[in-house]
């Protein structure tokens, strides 16, 4: 159940901050045996000059890539799957353009980032990686044919260029990356969003009665942080018409961030009547629905809760 929570948040938090951007679909299904791709990214035709602000994750995604976070070590059968899901990705590509009379640019097919928390020698060793001339530590590239590189996010320095990266770590990683988070100018474009996004996971890690010690630990590093969040914006909202729109925005979002975790739960979007009974929902019934919705298993598990509010 955890590594699911973990997963629903690596999705949520990438197309969080790589959606301005250009086209985010996540949970992508793809021809075959049925597959999907985690992330699948397609920069914007004009590129945006503010992709710098991502570091080492905006190189990532100045061409189409693929992403495929784990929260545990990936294995090397895991990698392979990865791979397959490119080169999937790629032989439809090729199909498209014959089928259109074009050449397919190689600058169209994705490349594809594996991020995995740690790598083990043997594990690298076993894809015969190379790192590459002006590329950070931690990033290991399989032969250039491939399109692929396995990002070992406990081999990353320890810099801002790294930061976005080394939140979907594990342990003192992860956590040393929250502390740098927290402690970003409070007008950074992607502070307030992502700690809303890292406490929706600390609330859904919560509700969990076996949590591993990564876990545990990273609920208690948040905890404080979490309150001097709630408490700062307690004092900023003392106006009453700021306090408002505070209020209607974060709302917004968190109406936002449920229905995209429907929809990855059911596998398709969910009717517009639903949605619109979502966006009825009060903040204190949207926490509610957010914890309980990993427990879904149908649509119809959905209807069941919302008439249970309404009764």
């Amino acid at each position: 159940m955890t590594r699911f929570v973990h997963d629903e948040f690596a999705k949520d938090y990438l197309e969080e901050l790589l959606k301005p951007y250009g086209e985010v679909k996540s949970s992508s299904k793809i021809s075959g045996e049925i597959k999907e791709i985690d992330v699948l990214f397609t920069p914007s035709v004009q590129q945006n000059s503010n992709l710098e602000l991502l570091g080492l994750l905006g190189r990532f995604t100045e061409f189409p890539a693929i992403l495929e976070p784990f929260r545990n070590a990936a294995s090397d059968d895991e990698i392979c799957d990865c791979i397959q899901k490119l080169l999937e990705v790629k032989a439809l590509l090729r199909r498209d353009a014959k089928a259109n009379k074009i050449k397919l640019q190689e600058s169209d097919i994705p490349k594809l980032w594996v991020l995995t928390p740690t790598a083990s020698p043997a594990l690298l060793s076993s894809f015969n990686v190379n790192q590459k001339s002006g590329w950070l530590p931690g990033v290991y590239f399989l032969g250039d044919a491939l399109r692929t590189a396995v990002v070992a996010i406990h081999k990353l320095p320890q810099t801002p260029e790294t930061l976005w990266l080394r939140i979907l770590g594990r342990g003192s990683v992860q956590s040393q990356a929250i502390v740098e988070l927290s402690a970003l100018p409070l007008n950074h474009p992607y502070k307030q969003a992502t700690l809303e996004l890292v406490y929706n996971l600390r609330e859904n890690l919560r509700i969990n009665q076996n949590l591993e010690s990564d876990d545990r630990e990273l609920i208690m590093r948040l905890e404080p942080l979490y309150q001097q969040d709630r408490e700062r914006a307690k004092l900023e909202g003392k106006e009453e018409g700021k306090q408002e729109g505070k209020e209607e925005g974060k709302q917004e979002g968190q109406q936002d961030l449920i229905i995209r975790q429907l929809n990855r739960r059911f596998g398709e979007e969910i009717d517009a009547s639903l949605i619109e009974r979502i966006r009825g929902l009060s903040i204190e019934q949207l926490q509610g629905l957010g914890e309980t919705l990993l427990d879904f298993s149908v649509v119809a598990d959905l209807e069941a809760w919302l008439n249970q509010q309404a009764g």
